[in-house]
Order: structure tokens, then sequence, then C-alpha cells
């Protein structure tokens, strides 16, 4: 070959040495910069992939920052809980000091009271003072927001609640509520026992259980009297209906029941109407056409308990207590209870028991920010015109001059009252644990795999691999020298050719 005008060999080595060089470039850009990926011509689909991860590693980390807020905004809340608990308990010891009648003076009876304003006061104020960054947490600005109650609801309570805008709150009654109840036909407004003999009966309840003796002509009304004022310690009520007496249960549902043993039945008629009957079955206003017993075969206890409510709330079968139904689901917790004829009217209650538009405490404890990632929880107001309920009455009820003061109120409601708060209290602080432990304890942790897991796959992907890279880089630098060398002899062999001019 003699020709000078084109050097193809020259041209092949400056390829091959551009080549090289950018084979260097490349090693020595990933191991200054540790990534295998630094641009989308080095693996478009591995930029792409790495880039999603990079987003869904943000946000997990975000939502496990949301978690470790709000495990510290409920510290706060349980942290005043606690302190409304200690108080609700002396509470519950100056209204037992001062319900005595004898032995305590009107000055120590006033002195008692000012100790139970004083606590009052710190209740409302650790309600209104409790907050995180200016926010309050126990005044009620966490609990959900209601409207359009059902009449037939006599009390609610929404413990959580995830919904887009509103949700309607749908409670169908399948099962009646019942008393425990029995009727005791004696067929004449008075009872005849006979010469010398006397009727004594045992009346049982859930709360207990005394036993009573009455002599031939007492009357039904006078019989019914004496059972009522023992209801406190029995839980049943009396009341004359007819020639009989129709015994209840207080409450309703299956832990409630009344007892009966006849002690003595005398010489009471049994050949007539006169025994022992239950309550029909679909109503408890009326007695059984069938006899269950008479005085005289009552010799051992026999009991008739009550019903617990039947009901579904948004479709989904509720668990019962009396005329309270509750459902505990995913997206909603919720409990309502029912007037007594609500309770017992089999059907829908109203259009809708009631519709929740808004409040509760919400958090993110996931990557997307969807109503399958947030997290709600309600906590109700711990103030005392909050801590009670409809029944028995509220807290606020103790304070100089109302209904349930020390001085001139009934000790008896009162401590009804300070039993419910703390019940209350005892509730939303296990609530507020649950959540804790549960949700944002289990939320934190699995987070922190996944963040791993996220984080290791998006290493596999772009991160340099520094042993290979490093053996690139010596490859690399050494095509390099040699091609340029080549690049040189390439460039030196036309040369040659000039000899053949002479």
């Amino acid at each position: 070959m003699g020709r000078i005008n084109t050097n193809v060999q020259s041209l092949i080595a400056q390829r091959v040495l551009g080549q090289n060089q950018q084979s260097l470039s490349s090693s020595l850009q990933r191991l200054s910069t540790g990534l295998r990926i630094n641009s989308g011509k080095d693996d478009p689909a591995g930029l792409i992939a790495s880039n999603n991860l990079g987003a869904e590693i943000a946000s997990k980390n975000a939502a496990v920052a949301n978690a470790n807020r709000a495990d510290q905004v409920v510290n706060i809340a349980a942290g005043g809980l606690s302190e409304v608990s200690g108080l609700l308990t002396q509470l519950q010891g100056l209204i037992t000091a001062t319900s005595s009648s004898a032995g305590i003076s009107d000055a120590e009876r006033s002195a008692n009271q000012l100790q139970i304003d004083s606590i009052l006061q710190t209740v409302d104020r650790i309600s209104t003072s409790t907050s995180f960054q200016g926010i309050k947490l126990l005044n009620g600005n966490f609990d959900f927001k209601t409207s359009g109650v059902a009449s037939g609801v006599a009390d609610y309570k929404i413990n959580a609640a995830k919904f887009a805008g509103s949700a309607n709150v749908d409670v169908l009654v399948t099962g009646s509520a019942q008393q425990g109840g029995m009727f005791l036909s004696f067929g004449t407004a008075s009872i005849d026992t006979g010469t010398g003999s006397q009727f004594t009966v045992e009346v049982g309840g859930a709360s207990g259980s005394r036993q009573l003796t009455f002599s031939s002509s007492t009357s039904l009304t006078n019989i019914a009297a004496a059972i009522n004022s023992f209801t406190s310690i029995t839980g049943v009520n009396a009341a004359v209906s007819g020639t009989g007496i129709k015994l209840n249960s207080t409450d309703f549902g299956s832990a409630n029941y009344v007892s009966l043993r006849v002690v003595n039945a005398g010489n009471i008629a049994s050949s007539g109407q006169e025994g022992v009957y239950d309550l029909q079955s679909n109503d408890t206003n009326l007695a059984a056409t069938t006899k269950r017993s008479t005085f005289a075969g009552v010799n051992n206890t026999i009991t008739n308990k009550g019903k617990d409510m039947q009901a579904t709330i948004n479709g989904v079968a509720a668990i019962t207590n009396g005329k309270t139904a509750r459902i505990n689901t995913d997206f909603l917790d919720v409990e309502a209870t029912l007037t007594t004829g609500q309770s017992q009217t089999l059907g829908a209650v109203g259009t809708h028991a009631f519709s929740i538009i808004g409040g509760g405490a919400t958090f993110t404890l996931a990557g997307n920010v969807d109503i399958a990632g947030k997290v709600s929880i309600g906590i109700q107001s711990v103030g005392t015109t909050a801590l009670g309920n409809a029944v028995v009455g509220y807290l606020s009820q103790l304070s100089s001059g109302q209904s349930s003061n020390v001085i001139t109120g009934s000790t008896e409601n009162a401590q009804k009252i300070v039993g419910a708060a703390i019940e209350q209290i005892s509730s939303l602080s296990g609530r507020l644990g649950a959540f804790q432990s549960n949700t944002v304890g289990a939320t934190i942790r699995s987070l922190g795999v996944a963040v791993e897991n996220a984080t290791a796959a998006q290493s596999i992907i772009r991160d340099a691999d520094f042993a290979a890279e490093t053996a690139g880089l010596t490859r690399s630098q050494i095509l390099v020298s040699a091609s340029t060398n080549v690049l040189g002899l390439a460039n030196q062999a036309p040369q040659s050719v000039l000899q053949l001019l002479g």
C-alpha cells in the first residue's frame, strides 16, 4: 500500500482511542459520584425505576415522621388524661367522706364542697390547656362533628372514622332490647295468706337481692313500694298492674335479670290465676298467658333475663349491650345508644341515625395520600360539662348550687356521675394507648422495614459497583495508553512512502 492521501489506519486508531477515552471517562464519573446511573443514557429503564423508588422512599420517610409526630401528640393528650383520672379519684373519696349524715359538721361538708369545686375547675383548666403547638387536644377540638341526629338516638360516641366529605351512620334494629321481668298474679288488690301465715319472697337482680315478708291483707301497692325501696340494692323495679305486680330489671340487656324465690307462700290460692308468669317476648308490658309456676312451687330461685338489642350499623353486625350497639371496623368505630322505644322497634332508626360531617384527629401514616393511608381518632372533651352521661348527669352538676353538690344534693347520684366520668376517661385513655401501640407503633416498624427494602432495591439499580468500576478503570487506562501509542505509529506509517520519491 502506498497511499498517503487517506490514512485509514490513523482513522481506525482515532476511533478506538475515542471509545477507550469515553469508557475511561464513564468509569471516572461512576467512581467519583458513586452512581452507576448518572444520566438517562447510562440506563433509561433503570433511571425511571430508581427515580420512582426515590420518590417512594421520600414519602415513606415522611410517613414515619408523621407517625412519630402522632405519637408525641397522643403522649401529651394521655398526660392530661392521667391528671384528670387522678382528680376524679380524689372526687370519689370526697363524695364518700361527705355522704355521712352524722359525724361530719357543716363546716367540714362545706370544706369538702370547696375542694370539689377546686377539682372541677382544675379539670376544666386541663381540658382547655392541654395542647400541642397551640392546638388544644382535650377540649373537644378533635371530637367528630355530626348533624341530623335522629330522635331515636339517646346518645352516641364516635371513636374513629375515615371518610371523604361526610359519612352517614345507619342503624337498623333487627332484635328488640328487653328488660328481665316477670308478673306476680295475686287475683286481688291485697294478698290473703290466711290466719297466722305470711308471704315471704326473695327478690333479686343484677345488683343484689333482698328478702321481704308481708302479712295478710297487705295491699299490692304497699308490696310494690317495699320492693322499690330496695331498687338501688337489687336493681329491680315493681309496679302494680291490675291484680298483680310486674317486676322489671332497671336496665336492659342480657346482663340484667329478675330472680324470685318464694320462701313461704302462706296460704295464697293456687288453683286460679294466682302464680308467677313470664312476660310476653314481643310485648313485655303484658304477661304470658301460661302460668310458669304457682307461688308454692317457687321454692328454688327462678330467673328471667333481659335481652340485648340486635342491630346492624352500616350493614355490619353490631356488638350490642342493652340498648347500645357498636361496630369497630377499619373505616368506622362508633357506638349508639337508642331510646327505649326505638330499641324495641324493629327497622331503621330515622333516615340516618346521624351524619359525620368532619372533625377527628387525622394522621397520614402511609406514603400515599389517600383515605386508605389515613387514620383518624376521636378525642372527646374532658370538660366537666362533657364527663358523665344523659342518664346520671354530668360532672358540672357536682359544683356548688347544682343538683348533685355534697351539701344539699344527692351524694348517691354524685358518685354515679363520677363513676361514669372515670369510665369515660379510662376508655379514652385505653383507646389512645391502643392507637399508640397498635397503630402508630406498628406503622413506624413496618414503614422502617419498607424504607430499608426500597433503599436496597434502589441501591442495586443505581449505585456503582466499585470493584467492577475499578477494574474497568484500569482496563480503560491501559487501552487509552495503547491506543495513543498505536495512533502515533499509524500517523508515522505514511512517511515511509516518501522514500519512493528518492
